[in-house]
């Protein structure tokens, strides 16, 4: 059973930085998607940053020149850099990615259990 697991959130100061990660476990034959969504509370879960197999990214206007989203394919991992953070950034981030795997044997969708994060002075 693939299983994904995110940490490195926190409490950082307004203008810091985190360092996201989500890490893939299980038996798994290929990633495609890995993406990061957040939620900030009584919000919905809005995509922050996605990358594809081929390497295209693509970000949320609210995070472009702050965020970078990167991957470690030998340990099927996916980070999220951020940078000059803001309280506005402060929700619960979710990793996803998209996975051929068994038991099905098809392309599904897994997700993370989320890491929160809060900025604030």
């Amino acid at each position: 059973q693939v299983q994904l697991v995110e940490s490195g959130g926190g409490l950082v100061q307004p203008g810091g930085s985190l360092r996201l990660s989500c890490v893939a476990s299980g038996i798994i034959f290929r990633i495609y998607d890995m993406d990061w969504y957040r939620q900030a509370p009584g919000k919905e879960r809005d995509l922050v940053a996605g990358l594809a197999s081929d390497g295209t990214t693509n970000y949320a206007d609210s995070v472009k020149g702050r965020f970078i989203i990167s991957r470690d394919t030998f340990t099927n991992t996916v980070y999220l850099q951020m940078n000059s953070l803001k309280p506005e950034d402060t929700a619960a981030y979710y990793c996803r990615m998209r996975v051929l795997a068994p038991p099905t044997y098809t392309v599904f969708e897994v997700w993370g259990q989320g890491t929160l994060v809060t900025v604030s002075s």
